[in-house]
């Protein structure tokens, strides 16, 4: 059965977040791509930004909006988002997905007039339906909260979490930074903001809200010297069996579409490439050990928002991310 096509408008396709959601929405079935929005690069081809768009995608960049698409993805920095609203009327009949953090927490998720749901399908997923605007997690966020929840929304998560997390440089975006630089970053690793990352409050949110009580996380984000995924590591006390705990995870992704529980442990190239995130538990001494991977630009962006938008129009979930990994 033939489907009618949904317009979308994407703004910020120039960085690595934008371009890889051009990537998956070039063989989306559903939609047809009516502008790539930017300032910076109006006029000039998409592919001399994204050069694997060659062939692929034969459009320009557009200094001009259409308020009226059916769907508007916001792909801009952090705080741009906002501001970007506040300045462009855009239609209230238009569904946006939001990738910033401008609205990911309670208290920002009600603007001009629209109310933002938290898009984490995983828990989310009744309530991301009848969206009108979603705020799209961040990729730490992601990782985490499908490595925890589980145990959230058991009651377990009674005494404190350690997680430690590697991310690619794609995570610190297209934009050059000292710490992005080839230089330093090959055969390089180090940590940043230590304990105070900006996604532990949209974490603690969904942990309190699936338990009722907020756990308490240390987290130690670290710089990789590779260019995409997370790998994700938490680890927590648990007053029970391996097998007890392998049984609370397969219960609670049983339904899930691109989350996977494996007895084996995990390596960062099986998930590279596609919108999967894949859970491994080891038990140690009382101590619950659970590995979470994604890959950083897909589940833990453009993938999950895409996800997001197939949820909001009854489609399939998987519907433009049937993506496999490569191996070697």
């Amino acid at each position: 059965m033939s489907i009618n096509k949904i317009k979308i408008g994407v703004v910020g396709g120039a960085g690595y977040t934008g371009g890889e959601l051009l990537r998956l929405l070039v063989n989306h079935p559903n939609v047809t791509i009516d502008f790539i929005y930017s300032t910076t690069r109006a006029g000039k081809p998409v592919f001399e930004t994204h050069p694997d768009l060659l062939g692929v995608l034969d459009q320009s960049f557009s200094s001009e909006l259409n308020p009226d698409v059916d769907v508007l993805f916001l792909c801009m920095g952090h705080g741009n988002s906002a501001t970007f609203l506040h300045e462009n009327v855009i239609n209230d009949n238009t569904k946006i997905i939001d990738l910033s953090n401008d609205f990911r927490l309670t208290a920002d998720r009600h603007f001009l007039g629209r109310s933002y749901v938290y898009g984490l399908p995983e828990v989310n997923h009744k309530h991301i339906l009848s969206a009108q605007a979603i705020a799209n997690p961040g990729c730490f966020a992601t990782a985490i909260q499908l490595a925890l929840l589980p145990l959230a929304a058991s009651s377990k998560l009674e005494n404190e979490v350690h997680v430690n997390a590697i991310t690619g440089s794609t995570g610190a975006g297209a934009v050059p930074s000292a710490t992005g630089h080839f230089s330093w970053r090959n055969n390089n690793i180090s940590y940043y903001k230590p304990f105070v990352h900006q996604h532990l409050g949209e974490i603690g949110e969904t942990l309190a809200q699936a338990q009722g009580t907020a756990a308490k996380l240390h987290f130690l984000p670290i710089r990789g010297n590779f260019t995409r995924g997370i790998f994700a590591t938490a680890y927590t006390a648990f007053n029970g069996t391996i097998d007890e705990a392998y049984g609370l995870y397969d219960d609670y992704y049983k339904n899930s579409k691109f989350t996977f529980v494996s007895r084996s442990s995990l390596a960062l190239k099986q998930v590279v490439g596609t919108n999967r995130c894949l859970l491994h538990l080891h038990l140690h001494e009382g101590q619950l050990l659970v590995t979470s991977i994604i890959d950083n630009l897909i589940k833990g962006a453009s993938g999950q928002a895409i996800q997001n938008m197939n949820i909001m129009f009854g489609w399939e979930e998987t519907t433009g991310l049937q993506l496999k990994s490569i191996s070697f």
